[in-house]
């Protein structure tokens, strides 16, 4: 940024108020965390908002590189903050450019304070600095942001396809994956992963899967299936496959699999009564 001790000095005895000064202006129906009506969530934003006042005028003096390491811990904790991830990304954009504009107005007084000592480039140039500065946090933090948010979008697919595809407990060694649904190349990756987690940690035996509830499936995820049963057998879990539909059988014989070693039913009732197993849908 800039070097001028007077304005570093006023402009950090005027920050003090600014965090009331931003609060009190603060459009609440903008939603998220702007919209938190819990004093603890509340005290939370403007020490935030505080911190980003105190960080500010410590860059002064600093350039661009410098200012990015000064802000890059609160520009971390704000990103990956759930409260901030739940918040429109323009609100909280909107919200950086009412800083900037609380600094370019100090900036602006204190120039009329000091009419005779600062000329209109020395403005100029300030005025510059600050909007730069403010541009590079900004930028910063919608690269740290947009990573928090694929990585929050991510846990939630993952916690959703482990949900929606557990290994049920048939009895004390045998169990079953239902699948249902359309099942794409990124589920079925995220899915079989969990059910070779489940398996082993079951000391499950025998896993039935049964494919009566997917209607079709490409040649890649019928071959990461059939990969899931060769894992399966590394660990010691016998396999037995009941509801293929016509579709998906002819997708297996494109890909040449081998059924020889492999439990084959027409449906899964079928399976569970040549094993004497028993599966009540509630």
């Amino acid at each position: 940024m800039f070097k001028n001790n007077e304005l570093q000095i006023f402009l950090r005895e005027k920050s003090k108020g600014l965090t009331e000064q931003w609060y009190s202006t603060l459009d609440k129906t903008s939603g998220g965390v702007y919209a938190e009506t819990e004093p603890q969530a509340i005290d939370k934003l403007k020490q935030q908002n505080q911190d980003f006042h105190q960080l500010f005028c410590s860059a002064f003096g600093k350039d661009e590189d410098e200012c990015i390491d000064i802000f890059r811990e609160w520009v971390l904790s704000v990103a990956n903050d759930e409260a901030h991830l739940s918040t429109p990304f323009n609100s909280v954009i909107r919200e950086f450019f009412r800083t900037q504009k609380q600094y370019l107005e100090l900036i602006e007084e204190f120039a009329v304070l000091q009419e005779e000592t600062v000329s209109h480039a020395q403005l100029t140039a300030w005025n510059q600095a600050v909007v730069d500065t403010t541009n590079t946090i900004i930028l910063e933090f919608i690269d740290q942001n947009t990573k928090a948010a694929e990585r929050r979008l991510n846990a939630q697919q993952e916690m959703i396809v482990e949900m929606s595809a557990p290994v049920i407990l048939l009895s004390k060694d045998s169990g079953l994956l239902p699948l249902i649904g359309e099942i794409n190349t990124y589920r079925a990756k995220i899915v079989f992963e969990k059910v070779l987690q489940q398996c082993h940690e079951k000391s499950i035996e025998r896993l039935f899967i049964d494919l009566s509830g997917v209607p079709i499936i490409d040649t890649m995820v019928a071959h990461q299936i059939f990969q899931l049963i060769e894992g399966l057998k590394i660990i010691g879990v016998r396999t037995a496959i009941a509801g293929i539909s016509p579709e998906i059988a002819q997708t297996a014989i494109q890909l040449g699999v081998n059924f020889g070693e492999i439990d084959v039913y027409n449906k899964l009732d079928q399976a569970l009564r040549y094993h004497k197993l028993e599966f009540h849908q509630n």
